[in-house]
């Protein structure tokens, strides 16, 4: 039995498809890994774009899905661990520089910022912001949330689901 060797473009849909799936039914644990694994999917891709250099920023699959993916794996990695979260970020800005300046890249220092400062107030400040111009899908708000009750002394009613 051989193995498929299938495009990137052909994997990350089929993962997307799954996320969808996963979201849907609420398995946002396993909607995440495949955020992760898409994410190192445009990882190797960056890699290999950078061996031929000039293409990196005409490259609209790397300009815009990449920002997306790295945003979501940053969040996925946040879920684990703020250190985590950190790390993954200065990777994903030293791999993609182009990364450093988009609105995800600045919410999620802001987010760490205010998870470092234990202040669920900026933490939710921040999110509205970035609402307030990106509409939050179900699966960020999601994580999001999940975040933010791992800010001590949240204890904002009881089992309330409100990010903002």
């Amino acid at each position: 039995m051989g193995l498929a060797i299938i495009s990137s473009d052909e994997a990350i849909n089929c993962l997307n498809a799954a996320i969808d799936i996963y979201t849907d039914m609420g398995r946002f644990t396993i909607a995440a890994k495949h955020h992760i694994t898409i994410a190192e999917i445009y990882e190797t891709e960056l890699v290999d774009i950078e061996k031929v250099g000039a293409n990196t920023m005409d490259n609209p699959l790397l300009k815009y899905s990449a920002k997306d993916y790295f945003f979501k794996a940053a969040l996925c990695h946040f879920i684990v661990d703020e250190l985590n979260a950190k790390l993954a970020l200065e990777k994903y800005e030293e791999m993609f520089p182009a990364f450093t300046d988009s609105r995800e890249c600045k919410l999620l220092k802001k987010l760490l910022e205010a998870h470092e400062e234990q202040n669920s107030e900026a933490y939710t400040e921040a999110v509205k912001e970035f609402d307030s111009i990106s509409r939050l899908d179900q699966w960020l708000t999601t994580m999001l949330l999940r975040i933010k009750k791992s800010i001590q002394g949240d204890g904002e009613g009881d089992g309330d689901l409100n990010l903002f």
